[in-house]
């Protein structure tokens, strides 16, 4: 199959690599029809090269066709329609139980001190074969697989795989009551869409920053107050038109989407 294949920093190739198959009964093998490319990708690119290994596969991000599945997998079957989320999950263990799937027990990269198994992220989540493929084999497929249905084009399902449950979670956990404001930094993907969460949670008052004029007009046509970073000669001037927007009072909340911190976070797994 073809892959995109990492060979060192800035240097990522789609080459041919062995097709995936089923190792463990609780596998599937999916064919990919769409898979994202995400801001942690970057990361991969150079940042994190220390911890990747010439050969290995990228992306995290994918959904596509069931073609094969292991003796113990009974929630899919060949020819679904079917999101994979991120994180690899057991669903049975004590933090799967939990909802806490981020930190599955089962999955977990002890060696490394680090939380459940990713797809396509390095060493340090067990350098599982990613998404940025033709094929995938996927670990606990009998816990993990999303079904979606047939028909729609498959950009109405991606972001199943990591954008939507990540902001879902950002926006959830702020907590903003219905008329509260919610202040978020940047608007990127994570960013443009916590806005669009947040305004169909309810929140009566979101402003969003940024610089790119494109994004403000995107987030202003949907009815964001949207403040650009451009027309501010120092920082305090922007908390102050946050201010001027609240009464006084600041945002209830802020979200900062992944790219505005250089720091990991802690993502979920999408809902089922």
């Amino acid at each position: 199959m073809r892959a995109a294949v990492w060979h060192g920093r800035r240097d990522v190739r789609v080459e041919s690599v062995p097709d995936p198959s089923i190792k463990q009964t609780t596998d599937a093998v999916v064919g990919v029809t769409s898979s994202g490319l995400c801001g942690s990708d970057l990361h991969l690119y150079e940042v994190m090269a220390p911890f990747m290994t010439e050969g290995d596969v990228l992306g995290h991000e994918p959904m596509g066709v069931v073609e094969e599945v292991g003796g113990d997998v009974s929630n899919a079957s060949v020819g679904d329609r079917v999101v994979v989320p991120f994180n690899i999950a057991c669903g049975r263990c004590y933090m799967c139980e939990r909802g806490l799937q981020s930190q599955c027990e089962t999955t977990q990269v002890h060696e490394q001190g680090c939380g459940a198994a990713l797809f396509g992220y390095t060493k340090l989540y067990g350098q599982v074969p990613g998404g940025q493929a033709e094929f995938l084999r996927v670990p606990h497929a009998d816990y993990g697989l999303i079904k979606v249905p047939e028909g729609p084009s498959d950009d109405r399902f991606l972001f199943l795989s990591d954008v939507l449950p990540t902001v879902w979670q950002g926006v959830h956990d702020a907590d903003v009551p219905a008329d509260g404001s919610l202040v978020v930094l940047g608007l990127g993907p994570i960013g443009d869409m916590c806005c669009r969460i947040a305004q169909h949670l309810g929140v009566a008052n979101v402003i969003a920053i940024d610089l790119v004029s494109e994004r403000l007009a995107r987030a202003r046509g949907r009815g964001i107050d949207v403040l650009d970073l451009e027309h501010f000669e120092h920082d305090h001037d922007v908390v102050e038109a946050v201010r001027h927007r609240t009464g006084g009072r600041g945002p209830t909340r802020r979200s900062t989407p992944s790219a505005w911190r250089p720091t990991a976070h802690r993502r979920p797994r999408p809902p089922t």
